[in-house]
C-alpha cells in the first residue's frame, strides 16, 4: 500500500488497515521477529514491557484504531495516520495533544535494513511502545508543548537535537549496563548492535545544553550517543527548564563538533563511566 497524497488540514489519513496486503503484513513479521529476538538485555525494560503490553507480533501491521484503544487506557495517547514526515507545527501539535503521527506505508521486502523516511514499522515499533511508560508519555507531551514554543525563538534546530538525541537515538543507563530506548536504534537491526557494541562511538552523560549544541548525522550510524540516568531525570530536566534564556545562551555559544569530547562530558565505556581528562 502506497502512502495516501490527500490529506486532513492536520495532516491525518486514514490508515486503511484492510488494504495491506500478505506480503507487507508478512514484512512487518520478519522485522518484528529479528528484532525481538535482538533487543532482550540490550532494550530497556520499559520498552521491552510496553512491546509485551502492544502485542504487536499477531496479526501483522498493528491496526490504529485498535492500537490506539490500548494506549489510550494505558497512558491517554493515540497515534494517527499520516502520509509520511509533517511540517514541524502540525507534528509538535500533534504531540502536546497525546497523538502521536505514524506513516502507514511500510517498506520493501528489499529494505529491511535500511529506508530513508520512516515508515510503519519505524513509527510504531520503534516509538510506540514507549508511550506506554506514563513518564515517557509526559516527556513527548512536553516536548511537543516545547515545540510550539519554541517556533518564535528561531531555534526549532537545537530542538531537534533534544528529540535526535533522546527519542530517536537515547540510551538509557541502568544497574545491568546501558541499554536502548530510542527509536531510531531499537527498530533497526544494525544500529542495536552499533549502539552498544561497537567501540568508536562516543557515549556521553546527557546535559541539555550540550545536546542542543551538538549537531547529528542522519546519513550514517551516530557518532555520539546520550545517556539519561533515568526517564525521570528527563522529564525533570527539560519540564524544569525555562528554555528562553537557554535559547539567547546558545546565540553567542558555538556548536560542538561531531565525535568531539570536552572536558565536562561524562563518557561511557562499556557501561562505566569516567570522566575526560581536563585539558
Amino acid at each position: 500500500m502506497s502512502a495516501a497524497l490527500d490529506h486532513a488540514p492536520d495532516w491525518t489519513i486514514p490508515q486503511s488497515w484492510e488494504r495491506y496486503t500478505d506480503t507487507e503484513h508478512q514484512t512487518w513479521t520478519t522485522l518484528y521477529e529479528r528484532q525481538a529476538a535482538l533487543l532482550p538485555n540490550r532494550a530497556c525494560n520499559d520498552f521491552l514491557a510496553g512491546l509485551k503490553a502492544l502485542d504487536f507480533y499477531s496479526g501483522g501491521i498493528p491496526d490504529f484504531r485498535r492500537l490506539s484503544e490500548k494506549l489510550m487506557r494505558l497512558t491517554g495517547w493515540q497515534v494517527v495516520a499520516v502520509p509520511g514526515l509533517v511540517p514541524e507545527e502540525v507534528f509538535f501539535e500533534h504531540l502536546a495533544n497525546r497523538r502521536f503521527p505514524a506513516g502507514n506505508f511500510i517498506r520493501r521486502p528489499d529494505q529491511l535494513d535500511y529506508l530513508e523516511e520512516p515508515d510503519v514499522f519505524h513509527d510504531v515499533f520503534g516509538h510506540v511502545p514507549m508511550l506506554t511508560n506514563p513518564i515517557f508519555a509526559d516527556y513527548m507531551q512536553a516536548y511537543g508543548q516545547g515545540g510550539l514554543r519554541a517556533q518564535q525563538f528561531g531555534h526549532l534546530g537545537n530542538l531537534a537535537r533534544l528529540y535526535w538525541y533522546t527519542v530517536e537515538f537515547g540510551l538509557l543507563n541502568t544497574q545491568e549496563g546501558l541499554r536502548i530506548y530510542g527509536a531510531g536504534i531499537v527498530s533497526s537491526r544494525t544500529e542495536t548492535i552499533f549502539a552498544l557494541d561497537d567501540p568508536s562511538p562516543n557515549r556521553i552523560g546527557f546535559n541539555l545544553k550540550r545536546v542542543l549544541r551538538t549537531p547529528y548525522r542522519i546519513d550514517d550510524f551516530q557518532q555520539n550517543y546520550f545517556v539519561i540516568d533515568s526517564l525521570q531525570s528527563l522529564l525533570d530536566e527539560t519540564v524544569q527548564t525555562d528554555f528562553a534564556p537557554l535559547y539567547a545562551a546558545l546565540n553567542d555559544l558555538p556548536e560542538i563538533t561531531i565525535a568531539a569530547i570536552g572536558p565536562e562530558d561524562r563518557v561511557f565505556t562499556h557501561g562505566t563511566q569516567h570522566y575526560a581528562a581536563t585539558r
